[in-house]
């Protein structure tokens, strides 16, 4: 029989213990269901039709995760009250578009906005601050729950005010976690960036954090090394977003901006255990220059510089 200190049951059990509370939550927000004709998962597909204009049943079914012989029996009471329409699909005769009639929409907008006031009211309890940090919270379950690729926008910007913190400390963390380095690599990227932070000059250096839908899910700085090259710092991409093409957005960047600065060389350090790494300078046009021993972040590494020419 397992251990309690099993870190995979201690996992498991902190998913459930979540799950229990988000569902007593959930329930107690939803009040107003219990007056309504309505069940909730009868609203949650009202939901989704609201949400775009025709659906097929098998659509509605993958979308929800609701078993598709108790959809169908749903939408045939739905369509014998006049809550839906159905239509054939013009690409697949075998399937039927549905929708929301007027008497749909008109039944299902009441529950919404009162289910808007419930989460707004429960919100509002909340410093803005606290608000943010509760959705954000939200965000990342779903990025990292979510099994179907993520391709939606990925836009550069500059970090905001406490963020630099929170790169230095995530980096640090996953260094620690997949190479065993030490807090001494955390004091790297705390001086790389303090020093930027403190400073720099805005023609020749430059940060950006690569954030999708509102999360922080790479980064990376351009540095001064010399008069005629700069360093690329900062470098990473979350683990569940790689191959995704988020790190060669940011090394592309990277070389625009260096180009336009007037750096004749770009370089970026590296070690020789970082396969994705090592890969991007590939397919990014870096050459390795030099490949050395070294003992860093309490372990024996393999320091690589890679170089391109600008």
């Amino acid at each position: 029989m397992e251990t309690v200190n099993d870190p995979d049951l201690v996992r498991a059990e902190a998913v459930r213990h979540f799950n229990r509370f988000y569902t007593q939550h959930i329930g107690a927000l939803h009040e107003h269901l219990q007056k309504s004709a309505f069940s909730l998962t009868e609203v949650r597909v009202m939901h989704e039709l609201s949400r775009a204009e025709h659906q097929t049943a098998a659509a509605l079914a993958r979308n929800l995760g609701i078993d598709s012989g108790y959809l169908s029996r749903l939408l045939a009471s739905f369509e014998r009250r006049n809550l839906i329409a159905r239509r054939p699909s013009e690409i697949d005769a075998r399937q039927s578009l549905v929708s929301l009639t007027e008497t749909g929409l008109a039944a299902y907008e009441p529950l919404d906005a009162a289910a808007l006031d419930e989460v707004a009211a429960v919100i509002a309890r909340l410093a803005p601050h606290s608000q943010d940090q509760l959705i954000a919270a939200m965000k990342l379950i779903e990025r990292l729950l979510d099994e179907r690729p993520r391709h939606s926008i990925v836009t550069l910007r500059a970090p905001r005010a406490g963020e630099y913190g929170a790169l230095v400390s995530r980096q640090a963390q996953l260094f620690a976690s997949a190479q065993g380095w030490d807090q001494t690599f955390e004091a790297l990227l705390a001086q790389q960036t303090g020093r930027f932070a403190q400073g720099h000059d805005a023609q020749r250096e430059i940060c950006w954090v690569a954030e999708q839908d509102g999360l922080i899910v790479g980064s990376a700085l351009v540095a001064a090394a010399s008069n005629t090259q700069a360093s690329v710092r900062m470098l990473y991409v979350e683990p569940d977003v790689r191959g995704l093409g988020i790190g060669t957005q940011l090394i592309n960047e990277c070389v625009r901006f260096a180009k336009r600065a007037g750096y004749s060389t770009l370089a970026v350090e590296s070690e020789s255990s970082l396969d994705d790494a090592r890969r991007l300078m590939t397919q990014s046009g870096f050459a390795l220059v030099s490949a050395v021993p070294e003992r860093r972040f309490g372990c024996d590494l393999v320091i690589e510089q890679w170089e391109r020419k600008l």
